[in-house]
């Protein structure tokens, strides 16, 4: 079957969910919270689907039902309580002979319906009792596969971490949780999985990567996370019907996925032509053309503005104007160069934590209580550094690191802006704006003069043009760097006010965090005007440890 003909079929899906929907239509959804009717719960089977104790202790104590013999469709009440996430009736159920593996028409076990639903509770009480993490039903799906499925990231993550589940084991047809993750669109799972160093090369029978699926149904945010965490070398792959993830996304008219994977693909394939001294240009950036744009402009003040030869002699006003102008560009300078070189905040990566890490599972043993560091949000995982990073962190591209209280990546200072120096580059844009806005005065002053002593009106311009082309070029170079200076001082300023950063502006709507019970946008770090300023101007950087709303459990809540 060719990659673009893929149909899933899911036992899980096509079984469970089916005999569900039968229940939830003859007898009203079961929520596990409050008992069925009497009329809803006819037998063992009814008892542990509805999580109603009661009635099951009386059918196996009273009347001598069996736990142990499944019903019309070949499941057993083990399996239902397993759904519903029951663990009081599994208990029961257990310890009244249920079979921990009994398995089904598919196979499958109540391990495996637990996945459905995430069900953590259960499946700790299951394996406990001696149900086999690896049992796998007639297509080969084992829990970690159905979890997957079903986008059960937390449940993933519990028996990875504490039971060893296989999380990167191939089914019958050669596809691993991943696959289905991508398949899915389960941006956390795949999170989860990439962070546990799934393989994204792993071809299924057809001849596809994850992210072949993942570009199969047009999945956008997860092939980005895929081709972000991953070697580059998979957008090449080709399936057995000969598509790479881009043409396999156009053929399917996926257009913005296509676009992206070609230019991904398009970009990797000119890397290596895209080198200057052993580094990659987008990796230099704009910073040497900024540094010779303001020296230029220095240059061009004093010669052509200061010390031109034909206009009238500075007066001692503006000589103070112009070493005001030039002791502001010298610090802009300083400034620019603390900004550019200084570290924004790099979180330290898994290498830089092995020496001393604890050697058992770092996500069973992460402190999860830590509010300025886990909120509950699996996209806080970074699969290409292996940490789990702080709240308001991201993950750069260019600068293949994570950044604290990353604002953005400056392609003019060739570094991102982040924690440690984003007070830097704000006073760097400030002394910019600064240094042009008095340098442009002082210019327009010279040039006002200079007109009237030579008695200039109409032909002014054509007078500056041909006898004073430094000064057409300084005021040009002044221009541009005032206006991006003031907005830039202007951005920084109100976003300083509110205690939030560039990147969380532009992706309010990922952000769980950013938004209130009413899924309204609100800003938990921000403490008022005042607050946010002076914590800013005093210490470099905005206080993220302490939230100002919602509680910690409500932010998880908001999240999830």
């Amino acid at each position: 079957m060719a990659s673009s003909e893929i149909e899933v079929v899911s036992p899980t899906e096509s079984t469970v969910l089916r005999q569900q929907v039968q229940n939830e239509r003859q007898h009203g959804a079961p929520n596990g919270t409050a008992p069925a009717s009497a009329s809803n719960v006819v037998n063992v089977h009814s008892a542990s689907a509805y999580g109603d104790f009661e009635k099951l202790r009386f059918y196996v104590e009273q009347e001598g039902a069996s736990v142990s013999i499944p019903d019309g469709n070949g499941y057993y009440p083990l399996q239902w309580a397993a759904l519903g996430n029951f663990t009081h009736i599994a208990l029961f159920i257990i310890e009244h002979g249920g079979d921990v593996n009994a398995a089904d028409n598919s196979q499958q076990t109540a391990l495996h319906w637990a996945a459905v639903r995430g069900s953590i509770a259960v499946a700790d009480l299951l394996i406990q009792s001696g149900a086999r993490v690896e049992a796998a039903d007639v297509n080969g799906y084992r829990a970690v596969h159905v979890a997957a499925q079903y986008g059960q990231t937390a449940f993933l993550n519990h028996i990875v971490a504490k039971y060893l589940a296989d999380f990167d084991a191939p089914d019958s047809d050669g596809r691993s949780p991943l696959h289905w993750a991508a398949y899915k669109g389960y941006v956390d799972t795949i999170r989860l999985l990439l962070f546990r160093e799934a393989s994204q090369g792993r071809q299924d029978k057809e001849g596809c990567t994850p992210l072949h699926w993942a570009a199969l149904t047009g999945h956008a945010e997860a092939s980005s996370v895929l081709v972000h965490a991953g070697t580059k070398k998979e957008l090449a792959v080709k399936d057995k019907a000969g598509f790479t993830p881009a043409e396999l996304a156009s053929d399917k008219g996926h257009r913005q996925v296509a676009h992206f994977l070609s230019n991904a693909l398009l970009t990797q394939s000119n890397s290596l032509g895209k080198k200057l001294c052993g580094r990659k240009m987008r990796d230099i950036g704009f910073a040497p053309l900024l540094l010779s744009m303001i020296l230029t402009c220095v240059f061009l003040f004093v010669n052509s503005v200061i010390a031109a030869p034909s206009f009238p002699k500075i007066t001692a006003a503006i000589g103070i104007w112009a070493m005001i102008a030039l002791s502001l560009a010298v610090l802009a300078l300083i400034m620019f160069r603390r900004c550019s070189s200084k570290d924004p905040g790099y979180i330290k990566r898994q290498e830089d934590l092995d020496k001393h890490a604890n050697t058992e599972d770092p996500l069973l043993n992460f402190d999860f209580n830590n509010s300025s560091v886990w909120i509950g949000d699996w996209s806080q995982l970074c699969p290409t550094c292996k940490i789990i990073r702080p709240v308001r962190s991201k993950h750069c591209s260019t600068c293949n690191r994570c950044v604290e209280q990353f604002d953005h990546h400056c392609p003019w200072i060739s570094n991102c802006v982040g924690k440690r120096n984003k007070r830097d580059f704000f006073i760097f844009v400030v002394l910019g704006f600064l240094t042009s806005l008095v340098g442009g005065a002082v210019t327009l002053y010279r040039v006002w003069t200079a007109l009237q002593f030579f008695h200039v009106d109409a032909n002014w311009l054509r007078f500056l043009v041909f006898q004073h082309p430094g000064i057409i070029a300084f005021m040009v170079l002044d221009s541009f760097i005032l206006l991006a200076a003031l907005t830039l001082t202007i951005a920084q300023a109100l976003q300083i006010a509110r205690n939030i950063t560039t990147n969380e502006i532009a992706n309010a709507k990922r952000y769980g965090y950013l938004r209130g019970p009413d899924g309204k946008f609100q800003n938990p770090y921000s403490h008022g005007c005042r607050k946010n300023c002076v914590d800013f101007f005093i210490h470099g950087y905005l206080d993220d440890n302490h939230v100002a709303w919602p509680p910690l459990e409500q932010i998880a809540t908001v999240n999830h």
